[in-house]
């Protein structure tokens, strides 16, 4: 003999599935949004953080925390004073430069130890970045 289905006495017992269809359907589309929304596309990247220091006169400090997807053979870098995938080969050779991390009209220059470059302004004003 069968065992017969069990039924519970209780009435929020069955609550769960009553939810409407179109309510599932909605939370569904909601969590795939979230999840998709987050994702970076492949060669892109985003500022995370952006600190910036003005305490000292004549001179401000600014820190930036990026997040990339590159592609296959690059890595994080900087072009054009903004975050960017950059081959990999300019990271681990250490030629700044070559990634052109200043704005259209300035000078780039590495630093002695190649630990960053100096962009200089046409009027004179230097903006030194280390890594």
């Amino acid at each position: 003999m069968a065992p017969s289905p069990r039924r519970s006495s209780r009435k929020d017992a069955n609550a769960l599935p009553s939810m409407s269809s179109t309510f599932w359907a909605i939370m569904i589309l909601a969590s795939l949004l979230i999840a998709y929304c987050s994702q970076l596309a492949a060669g892109t990247c985003e500022i995370v953080t952006l600190d910036r220091d003005s305490s000292q006169p004549r001179r401000t400090i600014a820190r930036q925390t990026a997040r990339c997807a590159c592609k296959k053979g690059q890595i994080a870098g900087t072009t054009r004073a903004r975050p960017a995938c950059v081959d990999a080969r300019i990271i681990k050779t250490k030629q700044w430069c070559e990634m052109l991390p200043c704005l259209e009209g300035e000078g780039c220059d590495l630093l002695i130890n190649k630990s960053g470059w100096t962009c200089t302004q046409p009027g004179g004003r230097i903006k030194t970045t280390t890594v």
